[in-house]
């Protein structure tokens, strides 16, 4: 029988300011793809549901709370076979509705950024993948 691996869960959130422009976060110098953009979120723990797990995170992230129900499925991008035993598999919601003020509260940055110049930002493979399924179902 082959060797089926496991996965680990990601969730990412398209915070959108209904203007045009989306948060992206620049990951801290010291962590892995350090200094890349990204969707901000983070991993699924054992127990939580991915959209719970995404509340929790953006706000430990950014300071902001999100409601289960003002998030909307997107999109994912996944890791391909030769990643490893435990490929990633992203899922990114959409969401235009918050309260508090965003900061990155884990280090890096946030910049809100248009739609079109997303794609000029540096962002690790997955993230390059979300933004181009993103900004394919946004209209022109």
């Amino acid at each position: 029988m082959e060797n089926i691996p496991t996965w680990r869960c990601v969730v990412a959130l398209a915070l959108s300011d209904g203007e045009g422009r989306w948060l992206m976060h620049q990951r801290p110098a010291h962590k892995h793809h350090g200094g890349l953009w990204e969707f901000p979120g983070g991993k699924v723990e054992a127990g939580e549901t991915p959209v719970c797990a995404l509340v929790r995170e953006v706000k430990e992230e950014l300071g902001i709370d999100v409601r289960v129900d003002d998030l909307s499925p997107c999109c994912f991008a996944q890791e391909g076979r030769d990643a490893g035993p435990s490929p990633i598999v992203i899922l990114l919601y959409t969401c235009t509705r918050w309260t508090g003020k965003v900061a990155a509260l884990e280090g890096g940055a946030v910049e809100w950024v248009r739609g079109q110049d997303i794609d000029k930002l540096p962002k690790p493979p997955l993230d390059i993948e979300l933004a181009a399924h993103l900004l394919a179902k946004m209209p022109d």
